[in-house]
């Protein structure tokens, strides 16, 4: 059952609607991993790193924001229970406990890799069915791919 009338054909709305419902997901969880590694960060580093950390949080919150609002804009309802984020999210997993700066770094480095690769998907799949849906994942993955060059050049050198 829908609520909001799509303007899009039902085809199209599944298609844009499952793009932004996986991408809604790994923005949730993006954000979870990087509030993990802020709250559990140590090292030379710390300071910088657990602002910058602070920036993905934001940029991966906001984000989830717009993509849950187009879902809804087109008629599907957005999913951000903590269960379905648990069951569908294609983050890695990131270590419990205390992180090295170094590591923590990598493992956002590998996060960020595995996210912009999954938008990347989505945006070819959304081209043909969602002009708007696809802008919208293509605004993100440039923010993404910011944000990975620049935790790619804290380990480098």
């Amino acid at each position: 059952m829908t609520v909001i009338n799509s303007p899009l054909p039902d085809k199209e709305r599944e298609i844009a609607g499952s793009a932004l419902q996986a991408t809604l997901v790994d923005l949730l969880d993006l954000s979870l991993v990087a509030k993990q590694a802020h709250w559990n960060l140590y090292g030379p580093r710390f300071r910088s790193i657990h602002l910058q950390l602070d920036e993905v949080v934001t940029t991966a919150r906001d984000y989830a924001d717009t993509v849950a609002e187009r879902a809804a804009a087109l008629g599907v309802s957005p999913d951000g229970r903590a269960t379905t984020i648990a069951a569908t999210s294609g983050v890695p997993d990131f270590a419990a406990g205390w992180t090295k700066d170094v590591d923590a770094v990598d493992a956002l480095v590998r996060t960020f890799s595995a996210v912009i690769e999954r938008v990347r998907e989505r945006i070819e799949v959304t081209g043909p069915a969602d002009a708007v849906t696809q802008d919208l994942l293509i605004g993100l993955t440039a923010d993404l791919e910011k944000q990975s060059w620049m935790f790619q050049a804290e380990n480098r050198g």
